[in-house]
């Protein structure tokens, strides 16, 4: 049996449940899933939007048992995520908008 050592972290995993997305997310939440104290990110129900079509925005909307429900627009589409993490909310919305800003 191999142990990591404590050092370091484990990497969060990518739930794959639905075969569409909104355009550039799976990238993003890749990236998100490599963050520390990210357990699980999985892509939820997809919808569309009202409103003009807008660069891939993600932010932080309401607390989930263990984590949050996280919101992405763009194109005309609109997308829930949920995250597992011990992060709290400002760290997670300031790890995600890092991760936007890298784009």
């Amino acid at each position: 049996m191999v142990r990591k050592k404590s050092s370091e972290a484990a990497e969060g995993r990518l739930v794959w449940n639905h075969s569409t997305h909104i355009p550039g997310l799976i990238p993003v939440l890749t990236r998100l899933c490599k963050v520390p104290g990210v357990k699980t990110v999985t892509p939820g129900r997809l919808g569309q939007a009202k409103g003009r079509p807008l660069p891939l925005t993600i932010r932080v909307t309401v607390p989930i048992v263990g984590g949050f429900k996280l919101q992405a627009r763009s194109s005309g589409g609109v997308q829930e995520i949920f995250v597992i993490t011990s992060l709290t909310e400002a760290e997670l919305q300031q790890a995600i908008d890092g991760l936007l800003a890298d784009d």
